[in-house]
């Protein structure tokens, strides 16, 4: 292989969402960080480019009275803003709204999109499908470039697709239950429903990650992106874990690049027979 082919194998155009450019498919929160000097230091290491914001007022400001905004440089940085803690459409439509407003005064390039959380309980977090399309719909009629929180039914992605969802995020499995890829069949019908036509259509795993190896299996499926934050904000070694996560996210994209080799019962020998050089006699 040339160096010329090598140079062409690690270029790969930018992830787009609407109007957003990435560099990193690799998207994390900033949640549940010991520190926010801590949580600083693990978004340099994982590389992302985005990260996700929880935007209720009671969550900017800890303890200690320090802003998390004060911590993110805006200026590298696409903060996405964020509905958690959201469990009916009109409440998740109101946080989308003054996230808007709070990035519009930072001058982020993420002031005109969300990530749109509509959760069903506070036992499961899993999302309201109906709480869900309706914000969605909402949101998007509101001019937002929405990003959406979903469970991993292909028909729900598709319908939210169809209703102007500028990405469906299917979760791997419950929000910081750290189980990874529960149900990979499903996400492979969600990639063929919302990429039937639209091959580029941006599809993010959302929730459940619990270590490199849960983003290295998503990747690998085709999906095009994957947001986490617990994985890393309480890993023994959260530092660690963020490159961790970094090398993951770029091995399991560069995986499914490649093609893998197909499922065999059997085995096949490295070293055919045919074509093969005759070994030389041995002396006496």
């Amino acid at each position: 292989m040339t160096s010329a082919n090598i140079t062409d194998i690690a270029v790969e155009p930018p992830l787009r969402i609407g109007p957003c450019t990435l560099r990193s498919r690799l998207v994390v929160g900033t949640g549940k960080y010991a520190s926010y000097s801590l949580m600083r230091e693990c978004l340099e290491a994982s590389a992302a480019d985005c990260v996700t914001v929880a935007v209720r007022r009671e969550r900017l400001v800890n303890a200690s009275g320090e802003n998390i905004l004060d911590h993110l440089d805006a200026s590298r940085i696409t903060i996405l803003p964020n509905t958690a803690g959201c469990f009916t459409a009109a409440d998740a439509v109101r946080v989308a709204r003054l996230g808007r407003e709070l990035l519009r005064d930072l001058g982020n390039a993420g002031s005109e999109w969300v990530k749109l959380e509509v959760l069903g309980d506070t036992k499961t977090l899993l999302p309201d499908p109906l709480g869900t399309l309706e914000a969605t719909e909402k949101l998007v009629a509101d001019g937002f470039t929405v990003l959406v929180y979903s469970s991993d039914d292909p028909i729900l992605a598709k319908r939210l697709k169809d209703l102007g969802a500028a990405s469906v995020m299917p979760a791997g499995s419950p929000i910081g239950s750290g189980q990874g890829i529960l149900n990979p069949n499903a996400l492979r019908i969600c990639l063929e429903y919302l990429k039937d036509g639209d091959a580029e259509y941006p599809v993010i795993v959302d929730a459940g990650v619990g270590t490199a190896s849960d983003v290295a299996a998503a990747m690998e499926l085709g999906v095009d992106g994957v947001l986490l934050n617990t994985a890393i904000a309480h890993a023994a070694d959260p530092l660690r874990m963020a490159r961790a996560m970094k090398a993951a996210c770029e091995a399991g994209r560069d995986a499914f690049l490649a093609g893998r080799i197909p499922r065999r019962l059997y085995a096949t020998a490295s070293s055919p027979e045919e074509g093969r050089i005759a070994p030389t006699a041995r002396r006496p």
